[in-house]
């Protein structure tokens, strides 16, 4: 029984565990990026950018409007796409995925639409289209498209 014991211990503290190697949070989190990506149907390094300029990454990051996780999920959005835990990796990764997703069917995949309704909501950019302004979301717009391309960019070089 102690050696049982022991043995659950040594496996739970090591951690996820794939194909027998112990991974570090970050691989954890890319993993669940491409993971949740391909199961959606959402560009990989579009996620591991919005993962990047929305939190560098950091899965316990809480913005100052109340925005959680690696991809700052509101609390609403959180709630409304299923993740009861929020700073669970797996958990945020998959509903920011979900959202991106069904932001990519709204916009027709247009990533300056899509990236402008993850930043200020679907409402005023379905009002307006391209013509919803604020020089913070248009920032926000411009970093994500930057980060797309050093992402994409990233992958060829593997």
């Amino acid at each position: 029984m102690r050696r049982a014991a022991a043995l659950l211990g040594i496996v739970i503290a090591a951690g996820p565990v794939f194909a027998g190697d112990p991974l570090s949070t970050r691989e954890y989190e890319e993993r669940c990026a491409n993971y949740y990506a391909r199961q959606y149907g959402v560009s990989p390094a579009l996620v591991r950018a919005v993962i990047q300029v929305e939190s560098a990454w950091q899965p316990g990051l809480v913005s100052s409007k109340g925005a959680m996780g690696l991809m700052q999920l509101m609390p609403a959005t959180a709630q409304h796409f299923g993740a009861t835990h929020p700073f669970y990796i797996h958990e945020n990764v998959r509903a920011g995925v979900a959202y991106l997703a069904e932001l990519q069917e709204l916009f027709h995949g247009d990533l300056r639409l899509m990236m402008a309704a993850y930043a200020a909501g679907e409402r005023p950019v379905l009002a307006r289209g391209l013509d919803y302004s604020s020089q913070e979301v248009y920032t926000y717009v411009q970093r994500i498209g930057q980060q797309y391309r050093a992402e994409l960019r990233r992958k060829e070089r593997r």
